[in-house]
């Protein structure tokens, strides 16, 4: 993709619009606090006064990893439940995840890039497999480029169908943390200890024991640096097709909440393709994990929310949704006798005022068909 494609969010004009919009509004009804940097991002994402949110999707992308034979997941909330598990319990409902999407009228699909098991078919499972798993990193690559970027296109066609204008990236798979881990560490020089580690009480002989893993799977790789190289060195099929996703989607001044570490490590990979993809981009946070604290740095952002949560990634974020349709309402949602005003402001020259022309969106069967 080019890069002219993901445009930069910033407008100073709307900018200074959105905050006399939003000093309106407090001074009648108080300081908003963090509600309001989040609304402004909101508008300058939407490019617009009065941002609207149709259709929200909840996506997970699921793959196997080449690095699970080493035993190296430290997730707890994982450890007894294999990917095809997971998946199972997020399209039969049976997590917690799946629990708050349909309370917040979200739709949830999950995506098969490349688990090691044919999962049986679903209404809601999209099958977009690479291969059965990737290698493990510690003794080849873990994809080759050519299968590399074939995830990132089956992404940007994923991304190019999108319904709707915000969507949730998260990713479940036994090994996924890590592998994304060391795509983080290297695309930022970071050191793997601080993206692996999951507390003070991490247990010292697992933690001697996946540092081990993690060195030699650097060494393996120690010449690459080239950030789709270093993709398909490290990571997932599932970082891969996410990285597409991200890409079409930010083109279209789409919100994307990242939940996790591997959603942190596709967003870091797209940036580098395109920096502008983090204009688009909230963060979220489904667990404690000390490694995620260190991925979200990496991107000088915090969570929406802190829960205290060990829950699958994207679980987080659908706790986190009311906060940020709360946020876009600020600007949209009209008090009794308020003049409806421009969406845009007058010195945007012309730019087009995407949605103002839309009716209002009505709220989508949570477990209906989200893409197609």
């Amino acid at each position: 993709m080019s890069r002219s494609l993901v445009h930069p969010s910033s407008n100073p004009a709307l900018e200074r619009a959105l905050r006399d919009k939003l000093s309106r509004r407090q001074e009648a009804g108080g300081a908003l606090g963090e509600l309001e940097p989040l609304a402004i991002r909101i508008g300058l994402m939407q490019n617009t006064l009065k941002p609207r949110f149709r259709e929200p999707q909840l996506m997970l992308f699921a793959a196997d990893h080449g690095l699970a034979v080493d035993g190296v997941d430290t997730r707890t909330d994982m450890l007894s439940r294999s990917t095809r598990d997971t998946v199972r319990k997020i399209l039969t409902n049976q997590l917690p995840l799946t629990v708050f999407a349909r309370a917040q009228q979200m739709q949830v699909t999950a995506v098969d890039c490349g688990m090691a098991d044919d999962p049986p078919v679903h209404d809601r499972l999209l099958l977009r497999k690479i291969a059965h798993g990737t290698r493990n990193s510690r003794v080849a690559m873990a994809m080759s480029l050519e299968q590399a970027h074939a995830g990132m296109r089956a992404g940007m066609e994923i991304g190019d169908k999108l319904r709707g204008n915000i969507t949730v990236m998260a990713g479940v798979g036994v090994g996924a943390h890590e592998s994304a881990a060391l795509v983080l560490s290297r695309l930022t020089d970071s050191p793997i200890r601080d993206l692996i580690i999951s507390g003070p009480d991490m247990d010292t002989g697992r933690l001697t024991h996946l540092m081990a893993v993690m060195l030699g799977a650097q060494a393996r790789h120690r010449d690459i640096t080239e950030p789709v190289e270093v993709l398909a060195a490290f990571g997932g099929f599932e970082v891969a097709v996410k990285v597409g996703v991200m890409l079409m989607a930010a083109s279209k001044r789409h919100l994307l909440m990242i939940d996790g570490v591997p959603a942190c490590a596709a967003l870091m990979v797209a940036s580098r393709i395109a920096p502008a993809v983090t204009d688009y981009c909230v963060f979220c946070r489904s667990h404690h994990h000390r490694g995620l604290d260190q991925a979200l740095n990496l991107f000088s952002a915090s969570a929406l929310l802190e829960l205290g949560m060990e829950a699958t990634d994207g679980t987080g974020a659908t706790l986190a949704w009311p906060l940020v349709k709360s946020a876009a309402a600020l600007l949209t949602e009209l008090a009794d006798g308020e003049d409806a005003g421009p969406s845009g402001p007058d010195l945007l020259d012309g730019e087009p005022e995407p949605f103002a022309d839309e009716p209002e969106p009505q709220p989508a069967s949570p477990f209906g068909p989200a893409l197609y």
